[in-house]
């Protein structure tokens, strides 16, 4: 097969890159091989799928901002029911950690993101079930648990259906004319000189040399420009041919819980309309939570960083004892309501971390675009991102995210790379 554009990968950001190649010009031939058996499979299917336009760096907020209000367009106005819910994030801090991070939240508000914030009196009365502190408990001192007196909320935050935002992609490219390969995999980037000579061992050093295809577990794929979008899976095709991903996987769980003793804290009312309990961060242990108050469960998860080792794993799986012998201990200090409770469902799932500042990744090479090392945050930035592999492509200087803001593509590359480290990051 021959194609103009082949884009390796069917999640969230590889289907996102095609949609925006194939709408810059409806003539090209843009194919999509994915290894699994339909869209979004793979870590976007193990998404909590929740998305903030909180962060200090400009780039990431740019991308997550102009991406958030795609989604509330695709679905307000082209008729998708991403199931989009603004319930909100919220940051626990003690008064310490909220002084240590006064300027990263004051950056946020010069990028415009709005935020609230609470004393610890107003937490308690919305969150009844929230202990704040600890005076003379002895098991929260030896687990070194921070006090809660402050909350910092951010209202355009939330929690959409991944699945229903990938499936949303591949329609609006289908409709295109694009065309997908599902249980195709690629397996090795075709690297070839640029001038053929015809001899063996081609290409040699002082040839100029281009991704030119994949070969594919359906056979070899010829292509103008491979668009690499496997996320942690990038690795695989990118390291041979020499090419720094940019990533390391890293697993990341989730656990869900349904008990009455919990049906308080899920249907919190007093920060949006919604009156579910917001993604509210916990002050020490990188522990996460938030109500989904339609099914009347909560999902918690814990980002977990030194201790937890990179490796790709093709098939992740939670750890019951992770919770059960881990995070229960910090998380019942915090919420009592928890005691006893057991997760009725878990799931895993892995994130391509950029250990270096946290920002996506659009990387030219002759032949070759990589979009990913997205650190968790691939799908609140997806549209963002697709439109910035497309201007690449064109070679523009400038991306057009939705809105009209315009991006500096090099910003996300490499050789100009021009990004602020994140310094709130959950």
């Amino acid at each position: 097969m021959e194609t103009d554009i082949l884009v390796v990968g069917a999640g969230v950001l590889g289907l996102s890159s095609a949609y925006y190649l194939k709408r810059g010009d409806p003539t090209r031939k843009v194919v999509v091989v994915e290894r699994l058996s339909g869209p979004g499979q793979g870590n976007s299917a193990k998404s909590e799928g929740a998305y903030r336009n909180l962060f200090t760096g400009e780039a990431n907020y740019l991308l997550a901002d102009s991406s958030i209000d795609w989604f509330h367009h695709m679905q307000e106005d082209m008729g998708y029911d991403l199931k989009l819910r603004e319930h909100g994030y919220l940051w626990l801090f003690s008064d310490e950690q909220h002084n240590t991070n006064k300027a990263a939240l004051e950056a946020m508000g010069r990028r415009g993101a709005r935020t609230i914030t609470y004393d610890e009196d107003e937490i308690k009365e919305v969150i009844p079930d929230l202990m704040m502190n600890f005076e003379d408990d002895e098991e929260a001192y030896i687990l070194g648990l921070e006090p809660i007196e402050v909350g910092v909320f951010g209202d355009k935050c939330g929690s959409l259906d991944a699945d229903a935002l990938v499936r949303a992609y591949e329609k609006e490219f289908l409709k295109l004319g694009g065309e997908i390969h599902y249980g195709t995999e690629a397996t090795k980037l075709l690297h070839e000189p640029t001038e053929p000579l015809g001899i063996p061992g081609e290409p040699f050093v002082w040839q100029d040399s281009r991704i030119a295809g994949a070969e594919t577990s359906k056979g070899k794929i010829l292509a103008e420009t491979v668009v690499v979008a496997a996320g942690t899976w990038a690795c695989k095709l990118l390291d041979p041919v020499g090419f720094d991903c940019l990533l390391r996987p890293k697993k990341r769980q989730l656990f869900s819980f349904k008990d009455p003793k919990l049906t308080r804290l899920i249907n919190t009312k007093g920060f949006s309309d919604e009156n579910t309990l917001p993604l509210a961060v916990l002050p020490t242990a990188g522990i996460y939570l938030k109500g989904e108050a339609t099914e009347g469960t909560i999902w918690l998860g814990c980002a977990d960083e030194l201790g937890r080792k990179f490796e790709l794993e093709d098939d992740p799986q939670p750890e019951e004892e992770y919770y059960s012998n881990n995070i229960y201990h910090a998380l019942v200090q915090y919420l009592p309501c928890f005691e006893s409770v057991r997760p009725m469902n878990s799931w895993a799932g892995q994130y391509d971390v950029n250990s270096f500042d946290e920002t996506p990744v659009v990387v030219p090479a002759p032949g070759l675009i990589h979009v990913g090392a997205s650190s968790g945050s691939g799908i609140m930035k997806s549209d963002a991102l697709g439109r910035i592999v497309d201007a690449v492509y064109e070679e523009d200087e400038y991306a057009t995210l939705y809105g009209g803001r315009g991006f500096r593509v090099t910003d996300i590359g490499l050789k100009k790379r021009r990004v602020e480290r994140e310094t709130l990051v959950i």
